[in-house]
């Protein structure tokens, strides 16, 4: 009897809420029991996508724990997506970038790129072949999702690894990759990266003559170009030259966190006009800035800081010499250096107030108001020094749809958001490569 009526509850709050969350301005809900029957409900409805999810490809092996299971130190895993009910994540290929733009250079950040390719493809075609599935295509994306499986996407953060070539865009395309940024943190050999706005510094002023080669090379495959990482002036270029929509993978807005990392007003409206989505970012320092700042946490985090340094080697006091040392290391000692510098600054002591759910949802709104419902999506950035309290880990995922039906969005809406903005692109792009010479 207690379980009819909870589902029952659950129906009514899903059939009723959207009927007052259409009237304008949305009517926020205050009944908190209403708030969760309805979030549950719309939540287990819709198919939910984090576009950015970043990994190790150690966790992804036979041999020891892996994706399959629950890993104490992770943040996304088979099992905690299942539990949170996400349905679909980009897992991603990311390499960090090399002040190397060379031969040398090039074929490092390939071979990095290959191992996590070939650990996501592991992933879904032998460790756990029944739980998840690779989507090449929106359409595979929805099936996957009815058959009940995890839809997992494989993005590629950073150009860097493609070189000089060309035909490496191709090969990463049949690899599975669906959307690539042209550069990370530091000027690549396609693009300026936002990174230039702390000293003014730029490689091309936008896109490289490559990167525009390349821009065109991604239109005619079908592949999402990402500007998250990449400068202002390399994001409006690539507007202008794409012939499809773009995305912003994991990305914030400026007006909120004056960060380079964050989109201003300007960017966001020409993604509009492009038809494109912004993947709004759960990452503390980019979703809540303050210029006051935590005493005793900034002396906690000084100290880590030191501990890291002294750790690998790095000796300069200088931040650009620092930054030097740094990019010296060993491709893969750099990345370990990175991974470690990004859980001290953003996790365990960020420069920044804690963020929470409702902080991030703020963003969303904010885009929703400036550009429109059809333009805003969801991105965590988790196991990249994503999360904010509330959304830690991908087994909470359902607390961001709790704020939205708390905030009065309707289940078309958060429909929207959790993922159908970003597969009407994925549709748009893949439908203007085959009207292409591919």
């Amino acid at each position: 009897m207690l379980l009819s009526h909870t589902l029952r509850a659950a129906t009514l709050a899903l059939v009723s809420v959207p009927a007052l969350l259409h009237a304008q301005p949305r009517t926020p809900i205050t009944d908190e029991a209403a708030v969760m029957a309805s979030a549950k409900a719309v939540h287990a409805a819709v198919l939910s996508i984090d576009t950015h999810v970043d990994i190790a490809p150690n966790n992804f092996t036979a041999a020891g724990p892996n994706y399959t299971q629950k890993l104490p130190r992770t943040q996304v895993d088979l099992t905690k997506m299942e539990e949170g009910g996400l349905g679909g994540a980009f897992l991603v290929v990311y390499v960090g970038q090399s002040p190397k733009l060379d031969a040398e250079g090039f074929a490092g950040a390939n071979a990095q790129a290959l191992e996590k390719f070939d650990a996501i493809h592991r992933l879904t075609e032998q460790l756990a072949p029944s739980r998840a599935e690779i989507a090449y295509t929106a359409a595979d994306a929805r099936r996957i999702h009815a058959a009940g499986k995890r839809v997992i996407f494989i993005g590629v953060e950073n150009g860097f690894p493609i070189g000089a070539d060309l035909t490496n865009v191709q090969r990463f395309f049949e690899r599975g990759g669906r959307y690539m940024s042209l550069a990370h943190n530091g000027h690549s050999q396609l693009s300026d990266s936002n990174t230039g706005e702390r000293d003014g510094v730029w490689l091309h002023n936008g896109l490289s003559a490559l990167g525009r080669q390349v821009i065109a090379e991604m239109n005619r495959l079908g592949m999402m170009i990402d500007v998250s990482h990449p400068s202002k002036q390399s994001m409006l270029q690539t507007i202008a030259l794409s012939k499809a929509p773009i995305i912003a993978s994991h990305s914030g807005v400026r007006a909120i966190c004056n960060h380079s990392r964050n989109m201003d007003d300007e960017q966001l409206q020409a993604l509009k006009k492009n038809g494109g989505v912004i993947q709004l970012v759960a990452f503390n320092s980019y979703v809540k800035c303050d210029p006051t700042r935590d005493v005793p946490r900034e002396q906690a985090r000084a100290a880590a800081m030191t501990e890291l340094r002294s750790e690998f080697g790095i000796t300069a006091t200088d931040r650009r010499e620092q930054q030097s040392q740094i990019q010296a290391l060993a491709d893969e000692k750099r990345n370990a250096y990175l991974a470690k510098q990004e859980d001290i600054t953003a996790r365990r002591y960020p420069s920044d107030p804690p963020a929470n759910v409702a902080d991030f949802v703020n963003h969303i709104d904010y885009v929703v108001k400036l550009i429109g419902i059809d333009h805003v999506g969801i991105s965590s950035d988790f196991d990249g020094g994503g999360g904010v309290d509330g959304w830690r880990s991908a087994s909470e995922s359902l607390n961001v749809t709790a704020e939205l039906v708390r905030r009065g969005y309707s289940k078309s809406e958060i429909e929207k958001i959790w993922g159908g903005n970003l597969l009407r692109v994925m549709e748009r792009v893949e439908k203007a490569a085959a009207g292409s010479t591919r």
